[in-house]
This record gives structure tokens, sequence and C-alpha cells, in this order.
């Protein structure tokens, strides 16, 4: 595909609405999505709908590679730094939130295009999910605290005395093994009893999206990860960690666990020097991406690969509306 300006795309935005159809961009970290989807958005006065788990926090705009505030003006953003990074939220919150939005979008003669790195947002929109109960905040907290106290073979041990041995064994993510404790104790019924008997119906259908995955070569996506990990290590950057770290929030927040958290803290501590700590995010970042195109490939396997590294062009993909 032939490589569109912007500018030139921002000029001559359609007017013409999107037959309700949506437009879903998913890929890997610093594969471009942003900058596609704002390209997309602005050809056919669309508008920007977040799907990635970390740009939801107010917090993390340069450390989670959000859209910029210049961006934001081009065309609407919807669903980005809308929380604190004191909230935990779950992919059953994004998906009501993100529903309500696209609906209303449709309804105005808009088009939705939802953007990002989450795969489980977009199953969630296309295949439906399992809708899991309110948990009340002191039991939430109950389970975060001992997360704290305890760790892993804490919570472990909890979810066997509770009767969710099957989360006991199979999990072993402390923020995972908290929501299934979290689960059980509030409602009496272990995680996979939920997951099994709870499935949402898909909000969007085959016939109402247009679903594309941007698929880079590894050597083309490497070097933006590289660019994108010095970034980080801006002032700006730096600030918003440290900003963060100064809330002495629950460690297990997601917020918390936003890949470059750790890593500038450790630099701000001078615990590591600045070319160890581009190594360390690096790695982190390729190790993250890859993880994100194995969900992709095993996932989303009749969904649109697009070279990114080829200059992508709007027309072709708006043109499938």
């Amino acid at each position: 595909m032939a490589t569109k300006d912007m500018d030139a795309s921002l000029e001559r935005k359609s007017t013409q609405p999107g037959n309700g159809r949506v437009i879903l961009i998913a890929g890997p970290t610093a594969s471009g999505k942003s900058a596609f989807a704002l390209n997309v958005a602005a050809s056919c006065d669309g508008v920007i709908v977040n799907a990635d788990s970390m740009q939801l926090y107010q917090d993390l705009r340069i450390v989670s590679a959000r859209p910029s505030a210049e961006e934001e003006k081009l065309v609407p953003h919807r669903l980005y730094g809308i929380l604190p990074a004191s909230t935990a939220f779950s992919t059953g919150a994004w998906l009501r939130r993100a529903s309500a939005e696209i609906a209303g979008l449709r309804t105005d003669g808009k088009l939705p295009v939802v953007v990002g790195g989450t795969g489980l947002y977009f199953k969630g929109l296309t295949e439906g999910f399992a809708d899991m109960p309110d948990i009340p905040d002191d039991v939430r907290q109950a389970a975060r605290d001992l997360c704290d106290r305890e760790g892993v073979e804490g919570l472990r041990a909890a979810l066997a005395r509770e009767g969710d041995g099957e989360a006991a064994v199979t999990l072993n993510d402390p923020q995972r093994l908290s929501r299934a404790l979290e689960v059980i104790v509030a409602t009496g019924k272990p995680l996979s009893v939920w997951q099994a008997s709870a499935q949402t119906a898909p909000f969007l259908s085959g016939n109402d999206c247009v679903r594309i995955v941007l698929a880079p070569p590894r050597p083309w996506l490497h070097a933006r990860i590289e660019q994108r990990t010095r970034l980080m290590l801006s002032d700006e950057g730096i600030g918003e960690v440290r900003a963060l770290l100064e809330k002495e929030l629950p460690p297990q927040l997601p917020a918390m666990r936003a890949i470059g958290v750790a890593e500038i803290r450790d630099f701000l501590s001078g615990e590591t020097g600045y070319e160890e700590t581009v190594h360390r995010l690096t790695v982190a970042t390729r190790q993250y991406a890859k993880r994100q195109e194995t969900w992709f490939r095993n996932q989303m396997t009749d969904w649109q690969r697009i070279d990114p590294s080829e200059g992508i062009g709007a027309d072709e993909i708006v043109a499938q509306i």
C-alpha cells in the first residue's frame, strides 16, 4: 500500500457515515496502531476508541504511548486517560464502557475506530465474555492486602481453603489469583464456574466490523521499540513514573505493573544506570510484543493482516465499510 500523507487525509475528511460498521485495529506495541487509526478516523469522520488497558490511565501518557494532546485534537478520542492509577479496571468494565461508546457513535452516524493492543478486549467485543459479578470494596481490599503480605503462595492457600483448588493450582499471576479469591469470597462460586456460565453475547458480529491486525516484520518492530524505550526515559516519562511512585499505591494494581514503572523506579533509585535501563526496557517491551503477537496469531486467525512497514493507506480500509 502506498503511504498516505496525514495532513492530506485531514484536509479531505469525509462526512459519510460508516453505515453502522466498526473498524477494529489490533497490533503489538510500537507497531504504529495509533497513527494508523488517526489516519483512518480523519478520512471518514471517525472517532477513535481506546482498546489498550494501560492507556486508560491518566498517569501514564508517555510510558503507555498514549496519543498526544495534539493528536487527540485532530479527531475525537474516547476512553483515553479516564482512570486514576489507583483503579483496577476489569475487561468486563471496559466492555461495558466501550460498547456504550460504540453504540452511541453508531447512532450518531459516526464511524467507531477501535484501536489497541489488549487482545482480550477485542475478543470480548467479537466473541462474548464472561460477565463477572461486582466485588465489594472490602473483599477486594482484603485480597490485595493478603497478596501484599503473603504473595502468590498466600493467595493459593486462601483459594484452597475457600474451595477453589483449580485456581490455586492453575494460576500463577498474583493479579489473577487475587481476582479468583475475590470472586469466590464474594459469591461462593469459583471463578471457573462464572466463566463457564455467565458468557455474554458478542457485541459485534462479523458483519458489523472490519477487523485488522498489524503484523510488522520483527527487525522493523524492534527498531521502533528501541525508539519507544528512549522516549520513556525522557524527562517527561521519568517524571510520570516519579509522580506515580510518590502516590505509594499497592504494587499489584495494573498501572503499577505497566512496563516502564519498575525499570524507571530502579533507575531513579540509582540501582541501574541509563544504558542498563534502556536494555531492560527494550527486552521487556520486546517480550511483551512477542506475547501480543502470539495472542493475535492464535486468537485472531480470521483477521486481516497488514504489514505497517510498507506504509499504510487509510483509503483501502475505509473502502471496506
